[in-house]
């Protein structure tokens, strides 16, 4: 069964960290891109990074860059999104998601076929 599976989502105060990982089956992490979108309530879903197939290339939102990092364990078929520097604004429902066989790294969330479940994070003052 190909799926994605979230976890590491939390409770956080501003300033603090969280690692979230998404664990795939049913597909090699290294053979697709892959990313990271968050849906904070009343707002739509945004891009916060991604990952090229294949290789180190990476993507991130404004929003995020040089606080958050997108990487992968091969060994582990895992995802990560490591977030530091949390603040308020980063309050959402994390999903993680794989483009289909072939696909580009992409910002649009149209671009990915396969997501996982979510996992929320919630960062207080």
């Amino acid at each position: 069964q190909v799926q994605l599976v979230e976890s590491g989502g939390g409770l956080v105060q501003a300033g603090g960290s969280l690692r979230l990982s998404c664990a795939v089956s049913g597909r090699t992490v290294n053979a697709y891109a892959m990313g990271w979108f968050r849906q904070a309530p009343g707002k739509e879903r945004d891009f916060v990074a991604g990952i090229m197939r294949g290789g180190t290339i990476t993507l991130y939102a404004d929003s995020v860059k040089g606080r958050f990092t997108i990487s992968r364990d091969n060994a582990k078929n895992t995802l990560y999104l490591q977030m530091n520097s949390l603040n308020r604004a980063d309050t959402a429902v994390y999903y993680c998601a794989s483009t289909p066989s072939g696909g580009q790294l992409s910002r649009r969330g149209v671009n990915y076929d396969l997501w996982g479940q979510g996992t929320q994070v919630t960062v207080s003052s």
